[in-house]
C-alpha cells in the first residue's frame, strides 16, 4: 500500500501520470462518477430542500471497494479529477463514497498531463470547491426533474419510451424550427449577369446606383439589350493593402466545428480523440505525458510559457519575420467562461506533428496537427493581402455597374501555418492569388461573352453537428462538456437523424415531441430561458446564488403545470392526426399519426364498424411531408420478393424496429436508409447471406426452438422471444437441450409491471 494515493477518472490518465512519480505514489482510476441519483425514482426530496438521494450504482461497487483497499489511516489521498464542475463533483462524491469526509484530503488540478504540471499540482493542493459542486448538483437535479416529470407525460400523451431533457429538448427545438422554415420556404427566381473579358470576368452589381436585383428573364434580356448597345468602360481602380489576423486558439466549440469542416469528424469523434491526446493514450519513444491541454474549455487564453515557446518554434520553423514582438491576446467569446483557464494547445510546441506521426493513430495525428497549427498560427504575424477592385460601367445610359475583384498575397504570415476553414465553401476566402490585368481608368474593355444565368433562392440549410454546436454556444445553451453528449443523445433517442449530406434532420417523433413541449412547456424549449438557467449555474459556481432557492423557483411551478397538463391535454390533441385523402377502394379517410410503435398510416377511423387498417411509416418519410401516394404504398408491405434456395419465401416488411427482410423465422434488418418498397431480390439475398453467416458465428448450439448464443454481453439461452442467463460456472459449450430446459424452468419470472408509476430505465433516467 503506497503512502500517497492519487485518484483520477480514467485508466489511461492513471497510466500516464504513474510514469512521472516514484514508488511512494499509487495512481488509480475511479472510472468517472462513483455515485449518482437512483435510476428508478425521482432521486431528490422536494420537501427537504431538494436533498439528493445519492447511491453507489451496482457497476461501481467493485471500484469503490478496490479504492477503499488502497486507503488506511496513514494514506495521503489526492483527488485529481478533471478541473471542471463535473470533475469537482466526482471528487466530492469520492470523499463521501470512500468515507473521507472527516480527514484531510488534497484536491489537485492541472490542465495538461506533463511531469512539470503534475509535480506543480502536488505542491499546490487545495480543498474541494463546494460552490462548483453545488453548481453541478443544481444542474443534475434540475435535469433529473425535467426528465423524470416530463418523460411519463410523453409516454402517456405520445408514445411509450420517449424522454425529455432540458438541453436535448431545446437542441431538437432549434432543428425543428429550421425544418419548418425549410418547409415554408418558397424559392424566388433571380438572374446573375456576368461579363466575360479576355483575362477576367466581372459581375453586375448595381443598376441605376442601386444593388442589382434581376428577378426574371424579361428584365435580364432588357439589360442584355442595353449592354450590347453600349461599351464597357473602367470607371474605378481601387488598390489597397489589407491585413488579416489569425483566429484564436481552439476552445471546445471551435475545435468541434473545425474538425467537422476540415477532417469530417463528428462532434463525438472529435472529443474521443481529443481525450486520447490529453491523457497520453499512445506510446511515443522517450516521451511521457499528453500532447494537448484539457479539451473542455471555453477560454481562448494561452499560458505565458506557451506564448514564449510559440515564438521560439515560429522563429525556427518559419523565420523571425513570421513571429510577433508582443503576444497576441484574444478576448473570450463567452462571458461565463468558467470551465477552465486556458485554450486547447499543444503541451509542447516543439513536438511537431511530423515528429510524433509514427506513434499516433491516423485520427490522433490529424487532430493534433490541427491543434498545433491553430495555436501556433494564433501567435504569428498577420497576412498581408493586396486587394484590387475594378468597377466597370456599361449600358446605353451607363446604368450598369460591374465589379471584378482580385487579390495577391504579399506576405503569408500565419497563413503559412494555418488557414481557418469555412462551413460554406462558397463563403470561403481563397488564399490563392487572383491577379487582375493592368488597366487604365476610362479604358474600353472588349466584351468576349455575356452570360445570363437563371437561379433560385435556396432555403436555409439544415444544421450540421458543427453548426448546431456554434448555435448552442452563441445562444448560451449548454457548456463545453455538454455539446457532444447532447448531440449524441438526440440522435440515440431517435429525435434526429443524419442525412446522407451529414445534416441533422428532426424525425417525425422529434417534431411531435417538440410541438407538444412548445405548446405546453414553452420555457423548456425557449432559448432565452435555457441560457438564463445556465447563467444561474454560473452564479452558483461563483457563490452569488443559492442552489436550493434556484431549484425551488423552477421546480414548484413546473411540477404543478405537469399535473395540470396531465389532466387537461388529450392524446388526440397532441398527436394532431394529418389527413391525406380518401382510399379509392373503401372511401375511408387516409391519415398519418404517431402510434404505439411510432409513425403510422391509417385507413379508416376507430368509430367505423370495421377496424381501421394500419401500416408503419418508414423512417425516411416524415409525417409532415409524406404524400398520399407515398402513404398508400406502405400498405404494399409485407411484400414477397421471391423464394430462397431453402424453399422459404423472402419477405420484406417494415416493423417496430425499422424495415427488415424475413426468411422463415429469421429476421434481418435492412441497412439504414434502405427503402423496403424499393428493395430487390438481389439486395435481400445479400442481406440474408451476411445475416446467416453472422448468426452461424454467434450460435454455440442450435436445438431448434432453443439456441445457445454468444451475444454482445456474453453467452445466453434463447427460447422463442425470451432470453435466459446462463448460471455462473456453467460452460456454454457443455450445455445440451435438457440442460437448457432445466435452466429455463429454474429461472424466476421477471417482475414485470404491477401497476403504479412506471420505473425508469437508466437511459431514460439520464435524460
Amino acid at each position: 500500500m503506497a503512502k500517497n494515493l492519487i485518484i483520477v477518472e480514467s485508466p489511461a490518465k492513471a497510466r500516464t501520470i504513474s510514469k512521472f512519480l516514484g514508488e511512494d505514489y499509487f495512481v488509480t482510476a475511479s472510472m468517472g462518477h462513483v455515485r449518482d441519483l437512483p435510476s428508478s425514482v425521482l432521486g431528490f426530496d422536494p420537501e427537504n430542500d431538494f436533498a439528493p438521494q445519492y447511491e453507489i450504482p451496482k457497476d461501481k461497487k467493485k471500484t469503490v471497494a478496490e479504492l477503499k483497499k488502497q486507503i488506511n489511516s496513514k494514506t495521503e489521498v489526492y483527488l485529481a479529477t478533471d478541473e471542471d464542475r463535473e470533475g469537482e463533483a466526482i471528487s466530492w462524491h469520492l470523499l463521501e463514497a470512500l468515507g473521507l469526509e472527516k480527514r484531510p484530503v488534497k484536491r489537485i488540478v492541472f490542465h495538461e498531463i506533463t511531469k512539470s504540471a503534475i509535480l506543480n499540482a502536488l505542491e499546490k493542493p487545495r480543498e474541494v470547491d463546494q460552490q462548483l459542486v453545488d453548481a453541478q448538483q443544481a444542474r443534475r437535479i434540475l435535469d433529473r426533474a425535467v426528465g423524470y416529470e416530463l418523460s411519463p407525460l410523453l409516454w402517456k400523451k405520445i408514445k411509450p419510451g420517449l424522454s425529455a431533457g432540458r438541453v436535448q429538448s431545446v437542441s431538437v427545438h432549434i432543428l425543428v424550427e429550421r425544418e419548418k422554415e425549410i418547409r415554408k420556404f418558397e424559392p424566388e427566381e433571380y438572374w446573375k449577369i456576368r461579363a466575360e473579358f479576355a483575362e477576367f470576368t466581372a459581375e453586375l452589381k448595381k443598376l441605376d446606383g442601386k444593388p442589382a436585383k434581376v428577378v426574371n428573364e424579361t428584365e435580364a434580356k432588357s439589360i442584355e439589350d442595353s449592354l450590347k448597345q453600349g461599351n464597357f468602360s473602367v470607371s474605378v481602380i481601387d488598390e489597397r493593402m489589407a491585413k488579416r489576423n489569425p483566429g484564436a486558439p481552439f476552445t471546445t466549440s471551435t475545435i468541434q466545428q473545425e474538425a467537422s469542416v476540415k477532417l469530417g469528424f463528428s462532434v463525438k469523434r472529435t472529443m474521443v480523440v481529443a481525450q486520447q491526446l490529453y491523457e497520453g493514450n499512445f506510446n511515443i519513444p522517450d516521451y511521457s505525458g499528453g500532447l494537448i491541454t484539457y479539451m473542455r474549455t471555453d477560454s481562448v487564453v494561452l499560458a505565458n510559457q506557451a506564448l514564449m515557446q510559440a515564438q521560439e518554434v515560429i522563429g525556427s520553423e518559419y523565420g523571425s519575420k513570421f513571429g510577433l514582438k508582443q503576444p497576441r491576446f484574444f478576448k473570450n467569446r463567452s462571458t461565463n467562461a468558467q470551465e477552465a483557464h486556458e485554450a486547447i494547445r499543444p503541451v509542447d510546441f516543439s513536438l511537431k506533428p511530423s515528429a510524433v506521426k509514427e506513434s499516433l493513430s491516423s485520427d490522433q495525428f490529424r487532430l493534433y496537427s490541427l491543434v498545433w497549427k491553430r495555436a501556433l498560427a494564433s501567435q504569428m504575424s498577420a497576412a498581408e493581402i493586396a486587394r484590387t477592385t475594378l468597377k466597370i460601367e456599361a449600358g446605353v445610359k451607363r446604368e450598369c455597374l460591374f465589379e471584378a475583384q482580385g487579390q495577391r498575397v504579399v506576405f503569408p504570415g500565419f497563413l503559412q501555418a494555418y488557414s481557418e476553414g469555412k462551413n460554406d465553401v462558397d463563403e470561403a476566402v481563397s488564399e490563392k492569388d487572383v491577379i487582375l490585368p493592368k488597366v487604365e481608368k476610362d479604358q474600353i474593355l472588349p466584351l468576349k461573352k455575356l452570360n445570363l444565368e437563371q437561379l433560385f433562392t435556396k432555403p436555409p440549410p439544415r444544421y450540421t453537428e458543427a453548426s448546431l454546436v456554434k448555435k448552442m454556444e452563441s445562444e448560451g445553451i449548454g457548456r463545453p462538456s455538454t455539446y457532444a453528449p447532447t448531440i449524441s443523445t438526440i440522435q440515440d433517442r431517435g429525435y434526429v437523424e443524419v442525412t446522407p449530406e451529414k445534416r441533422l434532420k428532426p424525425t417525425s417523433i422529434g417534431e411531435v415531441v417538440t410541438d407538444f413541449l412548445t405548446n405546453h412547456f414553452s420555457e423548456i424549449v425557449n432559448l432565452g430561458f435555457t441560457a438564463k438557467i445556465e447563467r444561474n449555474f454560473d452564479r452558483i459556481a461563483n457563490g452569488e446564488e443559492n442552489w436550493v432557492e434556484m431549484i425551488a423557483n423552477f421546480y414548484q411551478p413546473f411540477h404543478q403545470r405537469v399535473g395540470e397538463k396531465d389532466e387537461s391535454v388529450t392524446r388526440a390533441e397532441v398527436l394532431k392526426r394529418r389527413e391525406l385523402g380518401t382510399d379509392p377502394e373503401s372511401g375511408k379517410p387516409v391519415s398519418v399519426s404517431i402510434g404505439k410503435f411510432g409513425p403510422m398510416v391509417q385507413i379508416g377511423t376507430r368509430e367505423d364498424e370495421e377496424k381501421p387498417r394500419f401500416a408503419s411509416l418508414p423512417s425516411n418519410l416524415n409525417l409532415n411531408e409524406v404524400t398520399f401516394e407515398e402513404a398508400m404504398e406502405c400498405f404494399a408491405l409485407p411484400l414477397t420478393l421471391g423464394t430462397h434456395e431453402s424453399g422459404e419465401e423472402i419477405i420484406v416488411n417494415n416493423g417496430r424496429y425499422g424495415p427488415y427482410v424475413r426468411l422463415g423465422k429469421d429476421f434481418f434488418s435492412l441497412p439504414k436508409g434502405e427503402d423496403p418498397l424499393k428493395t430487390n431480390i438481389e439486395t435481400a439475398l445479400e442481406i440474408i447471406r451476411e445475416g446467416l453467416e453472422k448468426k452461424a458465428k454467434s450460435t454455440i448450439h442450435d436445438f431448434g426452438e432453443i439456441r445457445v448464443i454468444d451475444g454482445r454481453f456474453g453467452p445466453y439461452i434463447k427460447s422463442g422471444k425470451s432470453n435466459y442467463k446462463i448460471p455462473k460456472g456453467v460452460e456454454p459449450e457443455t450445455l445440451d437441450e435438457a440442460a437448457c430446459l432445466k435452466i429455463i424452468a429454474e429461472t424466476p419470472p421477471s417482475k414485470g409491471r404491477k401497476g403504479g408509476k412506471r420505473k425508469f430505465t437508466k437511459k431514460e433516467a439520464s435524460a
